[in-house]
């Protein structure tokens, strides 16, 4: 896959985790009456067809994590989709591979919680079936890969590592 298509992809990653973010997971921490009723819905919506409580009631980790999304994440966001839009930023690099080990990091909990929790059907019904897990595996499974992906693209793409030939004969030749 080319360096580019690679760019585009994580435009859009970023690009739309910017009103996820806004309108959806911070639901969690931030009082009610900060969202209007059809962002509530929409949010009840979810936990309710996907079996996802932890979106309406989250535990204090799950919690954690969206602060954090919060605080370190969304900021990042349209930064990302800047660099990614406009293609080759090697600035990006080291922001980028930090953001994805965070990220990635925090999935792995996450799914896990998922796949082997017995999640109670009160308050808010979580998944019971392997069916209904595999199904909400897949709604997080795309903030595991695509940060993935980003990372080995960040630590071996010739385009953002900084590193060079060139870049070696200099440090040599400065020693001598």
């Amino acid at each position: 896959m080319s360096v580019r298509v690679l760019e585009i992809l994580f435009f859009f990653y970023f690009a739309s985790h910017i009103p996820i973010t806004l309108f959806i997971d911070l639901q969690a921490l931030l009082p009610g009456h900060v969202y209007p009723q059809p962002l509530r819905d929409l949010l009840k919506w979810y936990a309710e067809e996907f079996k996802d409580p932890m979106v309406l009631d989250p535990p204090v980790w799950f919690r954690s994590f969206i602060f954090c999304e919060a605080l370190l994440q969304t900021p990042f966001f349209p930064v990302a989709a800047y660099a990614f839009l406009k293609g080759g930023c090697k600035w990006i690099r080291t922001p980028a591979i930090v953001y994805s080990t965070h990220v990635a990091t925090t999935l792995v909990p996450i799914l896990a919680h998922i796949l082997l929790y017995q999640f109670p059907m009160k308050p808010h019904p979580g998944p019971q079936t392997l069916q209904e897990r595999w199904l909400l595996v897949s709604i997080y499974l795309p903030y595991l890969l695509v940060p993935m992906l980003l990372l080995i693209t960040m630590l071996l793409s010739s385009t953002y590592n900084s590193t060079s030939k060139s870049g070696h004969k200099s440090a040599k030749s400065k020693k001598n």
